[in-house]
């Protein structure tokens, strides 16, 4: 059953925006390298439509030098990594198991640990379809860049659409977009899901069907899409006609059950799961925060209306406010990243307490290797990995640049970053001992 909160959840947030979101004061971004990067992927037809979006570490339980990075290609599928960023596997985005199915468009990716299926338990790469709204799942082999197939689909029949009520609506394409997991306890497992186009937020939790992986128990959450300002007036973010400020980034404290969702025209959000438990908090907002502006056809852009207006936003945030992720340091320490796709930096907030703002870098390529631009979904494990020893980030590349790649076309990819680099950038802390994986 489908349950979704009342409107007057939504609307009692706009009443604490703008107290809960006081910036902290800017640095400059420091600066952190890599020297490591997947192969160029190409958004054309030569390139099979291939548009890296996000990516996913996932960690063995063994041998970590055998852990994988899973990435979303959306109309080029699947792309699986080894720790040095070669290729191990590339899956199309096949037709969903389902009558009325498309070829999807694999859009976010998160890992379920410990998943029950067929009397054993599997680790998951959960998917977000948008051609298809719906989430998908394919298992992981434990061998990890030792299996010739790393990844195999083990989605059930049928599943049911989570924000469109036919498949004449799903073509309208306000479907599922950003992913997340949570686990709050073994053997139990949801997927968090944002709506395209919209402030919807889903969860819903992960279950066997008939020997393969479903979901049930949809419940949804609509969040704020205009805001009360100082000044008296509200504002409400500019988007194309028919779309509100949406959600993407996501990421799930498994600990505490607080999800973090970047809205990208607005800010960062937190608030407890489940969905309805209490009112959300935005914790900072994107610098344009209050500026109006006017979309234009032409551009398909959005224009201030005043170029001189300051706004309210924070000093941290450039919109788009995309990838999020959470480098756990024992108990609740830690630190939430965001990726702002605006100017090219992440930012580091506490992960606990009020989520103080701990500074802000950038990533430069050495060794041949391009600066990281545009990101969009990042992913970052405690764990050791291979030679990160200290734990790694991933992230979202567009557009790859530099050697070797053709910037005429569309062009992205995704690079690995040493969390021990960006610790001592930002005197961060270093914990290998905890983390999200619920084997450890």
């Amino acid at each position: 059953m489908t349950r979704t909160p009342k409107a007057a959840l939504a609307v009692g947030v706009l009443a604490t925006v703008l107290l809960s979101a006081a910036p902290a004061s800017a640095e400059g971004p420091e600066v952190v390298t890599t020297d490591n990067e997947t192969p160029v992927l190409y958004d054309d037809s030569r390139g099979g439509n291939a548009s890296g979006d996000d990516p996913a570490i996932w960690v063995h339980p063994r041998d970590s030098r055998k852990s994988v990075v899973i990435v979303t290609a959306k109309e080029g599928g699947l792309r699986v990594y080894d720790l040095r960023s070669r290729e191990l596997q590339s899956l199309k985005a096949t037709k969903a198991p389902r009558r009325d199915s498309k070829e999807g468009r694999y859009n976010n990716v998160d890992i379920a640990y410990g998943v029950s299926l067929s009397g054993r338990e599997v680790d998951v790469a959960v998917v977000s379809d948008r051609y298809n709204d719906q989430v998908r799942f394919f298992a992981i082999d434990p061998a990890g860049s030792s299996s010739h197939r790393p990844l195999r689909e083990v989605t059930a029949r049928d599943q049911k659409f989570l924000f469109s009520k036919d498949r004449k609506t799903v073509d309208e394409e306000h479907t599922a977009y950003g992913l997340a997991v949570y686990q709050p306890r073994p053997g139990v497992s949801y997927a968090v899901v944002t709506q395209e186009g919209a402030t919807t937020i889903a969860t819903a939790r992960i279950v066997e069907k008939n020997g393969r992986l479903g979901y049930t128990d949809v419940r949804k959450q609509t969040m704020p899409a205009s805001f009360p300002l100082p000044d008296g007036k509200t504002w409400k973010p500019c988007d194309e006609p028919g779309a509100l400020p949406h959600f993407e980034g996501l990421s799930v404290d498994q600990r505490s059950g607080v999800l973090y969702a970047a809205q990208e025209d607005v800010g960062l959000w937190r608030l407890q799961l489940p969905l309805g438990s209490s009112k959300p908090k935005l914790i900072d907002k994107v610098k344009n925060f209050g500026i109006e502006a006017t979309y234009d056809e032409e551009t398909e852009e959005c224009t201030p209306v005043d170029p001189d207006a300051s706004g309210f936003g924070g000093d941290r945030l450039t919109a788009d406010a995309e990838g999020v992720d959470i480098y756990y340091a024992g108990g609740s320490a830690g630190y939430v990243i965001v990726s702002s796709q605006g100017d090219d930096t992440f930012t580091v907030y506490d992960r606990q307490g009020a989520n103080k703002a701990l500074g802000t870098f950038r990533i430069k390529g050495v060794k041949g290797v391009d600066d990281v631009n545009g990101s969009d979904g990042l992913t970052v494990t405690n764990r050791p990995v291979g030679k990160y020893t200290k734990g790694l980030l991933v992230t979202h590349d567009e557009p790859d640049t530099g050697r070797n790649v053709n910037e005429k076309r569309d062009a992205t990819n995704f690079s690995y970053v040493s969390w021990g680099d960006v610790a001592r950038a930002l005197r961060l802390k270093v914990d290998t001992k905890w983390g999200n994986d619920p084997r450890f």
